[in-house]
């Protein structure tokens, strides 16, 4: 794992989210470094705690992108724009969240945890590029970093943003297959959290299949291969879901001024 990784730095400790990392120190293709505390990515942020809020004041955030689905919205909440004020943006990526009864099972391959995610991720990037294409639009208008965007877990519509975003910006595969790794702790102690706090919650998420928790940085090096075989590379791609050369640019500027 590249060192730059594991910056002490990198992840943001907080009561309630567990997740919450900043994407600072990544090298872009240009040779320009990602600034710290200029973009976060996260898991649900609708139970942040007084501490927790004190904990991100001095970032100064003033976009939160939340990328769950409405129902996910109307069943947990939201960020506390009531206690931070932010502009909070609502930008669903897919319309409802893995279901155990509708998704193909991978039990005879070798790896099937690895062999769900690609197959989830592929269909997450088919039916809800645009919507990554929009998310990525936003973080790049004058002014709305810093930022944050989230999802549940800060794993799959989170990881994906991030490798889209980081990649289409040249930063290295080691280094985003790397950083999307480090989920796997995050479900840990979000496990944890649980046990103690929402101990229903945590008997439902037990009874989740393994593989809809699993953080494989494989899974993630072959969603960015995927991508390339299918359109060339990653910023053909991200053109294709209306994020041009000139968008990236604009944030290329904004992450690391």
């Amino acid at each position: 794992m590249p060192t730059i990784v594991n910056d002490p730095r990198r992840l943001i400790a907080l009561e309630a989210a567990h997740n919450v990392r900043d994407l600072g120190g990544y090298v872009l293709g240009d040779g320009r470094t990602i600034a710290w505390g200029r973009l976060l990515r996260g898991d649900g942020l609708h139970h942040l705690t007084a501490a927790d809020l004190a904990a991100l004041a001095p970032l100064g955030l003033r976009t939160v992108i939340d990328l769950r689905t409405p129902g996910e919205v109307d069943e947990r909440g939201a960020f506390p724009t009531d206690r931070m004020p932010v502009t909070l943006v609502h930008q669903p990526v897919i319309d409802t969240t893995w279901n155990r009864d509708d998704v193909p099972r991978f039990a005879d391959a070798e790896h099937p945890e690895v062999e769900f995610l690609t197959y989830a991720y592929a269909t997450m990037l088919a039916e809800g590029g645009t919507r990554f294409g929009a998310a990525i639009r936003r973080l790049a208008q004058p002014g709305a970093l810093p930022a944050i965007f989230h999802c549940a877990a800060g794993k799959d519509r989170t990881g994906i943003l991030a490798a889209l975003l980081l990649a289409g910006l040249g930063v290295d595969d080691d280094v985003i297959v790397a950083d999307y790794g480090l989920t796997a702790d995050a479900i840990e102690r979000m496990t944890a959290w649980l046990q103690r706090h929402h101990p229903q919650r945590a008997d439902a998420m037990a009874e989740t299949p393994s593989a809809f928790l699993a953080a494989h940085p494989e899974a993630m090096q072959r969603t960015l291969d995927a991508v390339r075989r299918d359109h060339g590379s990653v910023g053909r791609y991200l053109d294709h879901i209306g994020v041009g050369a000139e968008t990236l640019a604009a944030l290329a500027d904004a992450l690391t001024n």
